[in-house]
C-alpha cells in the first residue's frame, strides 16, 4: 500500500470504517454481520436450501480481506505502526469466518431469532478479539500482515467454538 493507492487503503480500512472512533475494530466487524442478516432475511441463510450462497459469501469475504491484510500489512505498519487501528480488514475477515463456522441450527428458526444469533456471534467475536486468549496474544507478534490477521482468525474460531458449545448445552 502506498499513498497513491486509495483502493488498497479502502480495503484495508474496510471502506474507511477503520477511521471511525471509538473502537475501530468493532466498526470493521459490522459489515459481515449486516450482509449475513440481509442474506438470512432474503432466504439464503445457513439453515436454508440456499445455505451455499451464505457460505460462499462469508468465505469470499474471509479470503478477500485476509489477502488484503497479508499483502498490505508491511506498508500499513510502516505508515501507521504495529497492528494499526485503521486496518480493520482483519476484523472483517475474522467476523466473516465466525459467521461461516456458526452452527446452522442457530439460524434455523424465524428471522428474528437468527438475527439475535448474529448479534450473539458478533459479541462473542469481539470479546475473543479484545481478550486475545492464548495463542491470539502471541500471534499478534508475528511481523507484517500475518501478525495483523492471524489473531483475528483464531479469535473467530474461538467465538464459533463457544457458539457450538452453547448449542450443545441447550
Amino acid at each position: 500500500m502506498n499513498r497513491q493507492d486509495p483502493t488498497h487503503e479502502l480495503m484495508l480500512t474496510t471502506g474507511g470504517l477503520g477511521f471511525f472512533r471509538p473502537a475501530s475494530g468493532t466498526w470493521g466487524s459490522l459489515p459481515p454481520v449486516v450482509l449475513a442478516a440481509v442474506l438470512i432475511v432474503a432466504g439464503a441463510g445457513p439453515a436454508t436450501g440456499l445455505w451455499w450462497v451464505y457460505a460462499l459469501v462469508m468465505l469470499a469475504i474471509t479470503i478477500a480481506f485476509s489477502a488484503f491484510c497479508i499483502v498490505g500489512g508491511d506498508a500499513a505498519e510502516a505508515r501507521w505502526g504495529k497492528d494499526p487501528s485503521p486496518v480493520v480488514a482483519d476484523e472483517t475477515a475474522g467476523m466473516a469466518l465466525t459467521l461461516l463456522l456458526l452452527p446452522p441450527s442457530l439460524m434455523a428458526n424465524e428471522a428474528f431469532f437468527a438475527l439475535i444469533s448474529l448479534a450473539g456471534a458478533f459479541v462473542l467475536f469481539r470479546a475473543m478479539d479484545i481478550a486475545k486468549p492464548w495463542p491470539c496474544n502471541r500471534l499478534q507478534n508475528i511481523p507484517s500482515g500475518w501478525g495483523i490477521l492471524l489473531d483475528d482468525l483464531v479469535a473467530a474460531v474461538y467465538a464459533a467454538a463457544l457458539a457450538w458449545l452453547v448449542v450443545w448445552i441447550m
